[in-house]
């Protein structure tokens, strides 16, 4: 099983702005130049964790998803974030998976209901798993990372990935759990977070994490602006599973989708 390179991008997201967004990481990317396969993005990149749903939200296959197209074309890789997206006359918090010459997506499952989040998107139906450069990926998007059946391994994802507006009141949380992911699925797991605050009034501490298949950490971009690049070992995941194979011995159990 070969290495698969993911680039972290931790940054400050300008309020319902998508253009300035979409201008400012791609300034850091190219000043960054990453060599990888994988460049992770916020969640919600384009505006921040707004509320204002249907006037932020983007067409399927809007001027966004074209953008990641076009940075994954020139670094040559897959290109992940989450974008407010119109569909079939709901609004989802929608995670694009963009490659040179695909798109695919998964829509946030657990909605932040503190904020209101429930009330103003469609919650998500479906687990998705991602096939990329030979790794099998799962994408999930910020609260998402609360709920561990939903996360849990069954047997079919090397790479965990989560997306997110996490304020830093709760970083403690976002930590932990990050961390508890890797160890109970023996998967590696990566969380990127934003930094600043909103017009919320919301502030954002970071805490970008790269966890391997034994809950170690291979970085911690902890509160300041970033780009970083972390390698994860195909070889030492698969040793590592077979040395301590404890899926062998998990909960059998089925995920049933929501309403259509």
């Amino acid at each position: 099983m070969r290495d698969l390179r993911v680039t972290l991008v931790q940054q400050a997201l300008v309020w319902e702005n998508p253009q300035a967004n979409r201008e400012q990481l791609a300034a850091v990317l190219v000043a960054a130049a990453p060599r990888t396969d994988l460049i992770l993005l916020p969640e919600m990149f384009t505006t921040g964790f707004s509320m204002n749903a249907r006037s932020n939200a983007e067409p399927a296959g809007g001027e966004s998803q074209d953008w990641m197209q076009s940075l994954a074309r020139s670094f040559d890789c897959a290109v992940a974030g989450s974008v407010a997206t119109e569909h079939n006359g709901a609004v989802y918090n929608r995670l694009l998976f963009v490659t040179p010459d695909s798109v695919q997506s998964y829509d946030k499952r657990h909605l932040f209901r503190m904020a209101g989040e429930h009330d103003h998107y469609a919650a998500g139906t479906k687990r998705v798993v991602l096939q990329w450069r030979g790794w099998r990926i799962k994408p999930e998007v910020c609260y998402d990372l609360r709920f561990p059946v939903f996360s849990r391994n069954q047997n079919d994802y090397d790479l965990l990935f989560y997306v997110a507006n996490w304020p830093s009141p709760r970083a403690h949380h976002w930590r932990a759990l990050l961390q508890a992911r890797a160890i109970e699925n023996l998967a590696c797991v990566v969380g990127v977070n934003r930094i600043g605050e909103d017009d919320n009034g919301l502030s954002y501490s970071g805490d970008s994490l790269a966890f391997d298949q034994q809950g170690d950490v291979l970085t911690d971009l902890g509160s300041s602006a970033a780009v970083e690049t972390v390698c994860f070992s195909g070889d030492k995941l698969c040793s590592y599973r077979d040395r301590f194979p404890t899926q062998l011995d998990a909960d059998a159990f089925t995920l049933v989708d929501g309403p259509e």
